[in-house]
């Protein structure tokens, strides 16, 4: 037998207990982390070290950029920079690389952690810092880092499926919109005071239709998917929990067939 608070207790009982008490599991199914920040910075590190290595190769005219940046319809600058042209063929002939997302299919993540600019990539990593160890400490590492990628794949997206020709887009933006919106959605469950950050959002969002050097595509299509991906863990009763993950990895199939149909287009 086994001491406990009152009386003893079977082996057996304790070790059933034991088993059926998760002392570490968050609210919604997560694993609590013994550091909630560090995800936030290894994903800060990253787009630093992407930042500083366009910034080390001429930044704004760093060859990486064609193989980093999401180019929904690919293009080739022909020599002198006078004409973009779309054709890989020609692009060829004339000994000049051409680039875009249906040969280079990881421009839709890595345009993610893309910045040329430091005001773009300062404002994005802050939100990320401020934001980051919260969702983590509410949902856990895996389930941030699911909501933080979905976001990403949705504004890659909707960038692929309503972008003109000659455009490119990068930076977290479409991640850090899915991390506000998770944000908003959580305390708005909770009861507590969203209205707040629908007013960031609100605003964000009216600045990137304003403003044509801003990818409102990428923003957009962040807060859905991460809006989308939020609710598949909040919302979901306990005994449908099993269901979070093949939903999350639903909307990433989804923003995957939209990028296929916005190339196809």
């Amino acid at each position: 037998m086994v001491p406990g608070s009152v009386g003893f207790q079977c082996p057996e009982c304790v070790a059933r207990g034991a088993r059926e008490t998760r002392q570490f599991q968050l609210p919604y199914g997560g694993e609590r982390t013994n550091d909630p920040k560090r995800t936030t910075f290894v994903l800060i590190a990253i787009n630093v070290l992407v930042w500083v290595a366009l910034l080390a190769t001429g930044g704004s005219t760093s060859p990486l950029l064609s193989y980093l940046a999401l180019i929904p319809e690919g293009y080739c600058v022909l020599p002198g920079g006078e004409y973009i042209h779309p054709d890989p063929a020609y692009c060829a002939s004339a000994g000049v690389p051409w680039a875009g997302i249906t040969s280079m299919p990881w421009q839709a993540i890595t345009s993610g952690f893309t910045h040329v600019q430091a005001f773009h990539i300062a404002s994005n990593m802050f939100v990320l810092y401020m934001l980051g160890p919260i969702i983590e400490q509410i949902l856990g590492r895996a389930r941030f880092l699911a909501i933080y990628f979905v976001a990403l794949l949705g504004g890659s997206a909707l960038a692929v499926l309503f972008s003109d020709f000659g455009d490119s887009h990068i930076g977290a933006s479409g991640a850090i919109y899915g991390l506000l919106g998770a944000t908003a959605l959580i305390a708005f469950k909770h009861k507590g005071d969203f209205r707040r950050m629908m007013t960031w959002i609100g605003v964000g969002l009216v600045l990137s239709f304003v403003n044509i050097s801003i990818s409102w595509q990428g923003h957009l299509g962040g807060l859905l998917f991460g809006l989308a991906a939020t609710a598949a863990i909040i919302y979901l009763p306990r005994a449908k929990r099993n269901l979070q993950w093949p939903l999350l990895g639903s909307l990433g199939v989804l923003a995957v067939v939209l990028m296929v149909v916005g190339v196809l287009l």
